[in-house]
């Protein structure tokens, strides 16, 4: 078991890496990779049930300690990403599919890869936890709703189909998830160190069936998204971070929020669009898995960097002072 765990948290260390190498693979070896589209559901059924085996009854405490951070957190969460996605979709005249596509990604929940990259950053890990909780139960209401409002300007959008979706392949597992955590809580703490390498399978399996199904297309508009994508990525981490410095919270919830914002649930965006729109809208959420996992541990690692230095500076200074 322990050489699992090493294998799984390496994999969760390198996850850029492994999207990047096989939506290569699934690009220029499509037929080895197109099987895995039927089951896009299930791989984030998945992975949904893994993220609720790592919640607690305690992370939802942390709401009544912090309620105003984590409602900070949840507006801007899905306000900033929405309204940038159908800004830069209008603005760069994107095809119907590509613009459902980018929309659906900003109006996603937060991603679990948030919380990793917050305490790499050593911001308010806590912070980040709750409100990916929050903005993933919230989910089932509000990613249908604003993906309905904004992106019926290009397609037609059923609420109601899309809600039923992300209550059977989010809502549902995540709950069955914590329960199994709240009654099993012994097998699931050993568990748990591997549910990263689940995590990882899991989305490089639906990052490899879109990206295998959408050859063509990605070959015509790879650059033009992936320069909506960057933009997309880059506000909504300057956003959340400007929105979090407004409303005077401290350094470490400035970063946690910045992040959490910045950093979607992609792997829910590419399962919706896969079952709901036409299957290049999905590129947009594949090339956003890609980006904001290597955005996002560049700017954890300046912060973290950032933070070091000024702790030795305060340290020098106490040594000299003495």
């Amino acid at each position: 078991m322990q050489w699992l765990a090493k294998i799984s948290s390496f994999a969760g260390n390198t996850f850029a890496i492994w999207i990047i190498i096989f939506a290569s693979l699934s690009y220029f070896f499509p037929t080895g990779f197109t099987w895995i589209a039927p089951h896009i559901s299930l791989l984030l059924g998945i992975i949904m049930f893994g993220m609720g085996l790592t919640l607690t009854v305690d992370d939802f405490k942390t709401v009544l300690k912090i309620p105003k951070s984590v409602f900070i957190v949840s507006v801007a969460q899905y306000t900033i990403m929405p309204l940038m996605a159908f800004g830069l979709a209008y603005l760069f005249q994107l095809p119907p599919e590509l613009a459902a596509g980018v929309i659906l990604v900003g109006c996603a929940p937060g991603g679990t890869a948030s919380n990793v990259m917050t305490f790499l950053a050593k911001g308010n890990t806590a912070l980040s936890v709750c409100a990916t909780a929050v903005s993933t139960l919230l989910a089932p209401i509000l990613t249908p709703f604003l993906t309905w409002l904004l992106a019926s300007r290009w397609m037609d959008v059923s609420f109601w189909s899309m809600f039923k979706t992300v209550i059977q392949v989010v809502l549902l597992p995540i709950v069955l998830g914590i329960l199994m955590q709240y009654f099993f809580q012994k097998q699931v703490k050993k568990a748990v160190a591997i549910l990263p390498l689940i995590s990882v399978i899991g989305i490089v399996g639906v990052a490899s069936a879109v990206v295998s199904v959408n050859r063509d297309s990605l070959f015509v508009n790879g650059f033009l998204i992936f320069l909506v994508v960057l933009l997309h990525n880059g506000l909504g981490l300057c956003l959340g971070y400007w929105v979090a410095k407004l409303f005077r919270l401290n350094y470490a919830d400035q970063k946690a929020v910045s992040i959490e914002v910045g950093m979607q649930n992609s792997g829910l965006a590419s399962s919706l669009a896969t079952l709901h729109f036409a299957p290049l809208a999905a590129i947009p959420s594949v090339i956003f898995s890609v980006w904001h996992n290597i955005s996002g541990p560049i700017l954890a690692t300046y912060w973290s960097r950032k933070e070091e230095t000024k702790r030795k500076l305060v340290t020098d200074e106490k040594t000299l002072n003495n």
